[in-house]
């Protein structure tokens, strides 16, 4: 993927998650979907890891994993900043994992048409 193309899918990437609402989670598969990129989980995931000191910011905390699992937690300024961050919008997170993940999620798919 050329720079180009590489700064375009990120700030694709950074537009979707903008638009989670606050104390809601979506996944990096879910995003990779809407993007039409399908399998490209791992790219949505470089993305979110580039995210911090985006102007307007990035709320990289609100894309966990497929299982709700905050595996993008060692990216942040302290390995416990996502967790605090999910939990000042009412988001619960116990060892690692979102809780109701399944009725928190947000599907860009279907709260979002292109």
């Amino acid at each position: 993927m050329s720079n180009n193309k590489h700064e375009s899918f990120f700030n694709d990437v950074y537009d979707v998650v903008r638009l989670i609402p606050t104390g809601r989670v979506t996944s990096y598969g879910a995003i990779a979907k809407y993007l039409s990129i399908g399998r490209a989980a791992r790219m949505v995931g470089w993305a979110m890891n580039a995210a911090h000191g985006q102007n307007p910011p990035v709320p990289a905390q609100r894309v966990v994993n497929r299982n709700g699992m905050l595996t993008g937690k060692h990216h942040f300024k302290t390995p416990y900043e996502m967790e605090e961050l999910l939990q000042l919008e009412g988001i619960n997170v116990i060892n690692d994992r979102v809780v109701n993940f399944e009725t928190i999620f947000w599907d860009p798919n279907e709260e979002l048409s292109l």
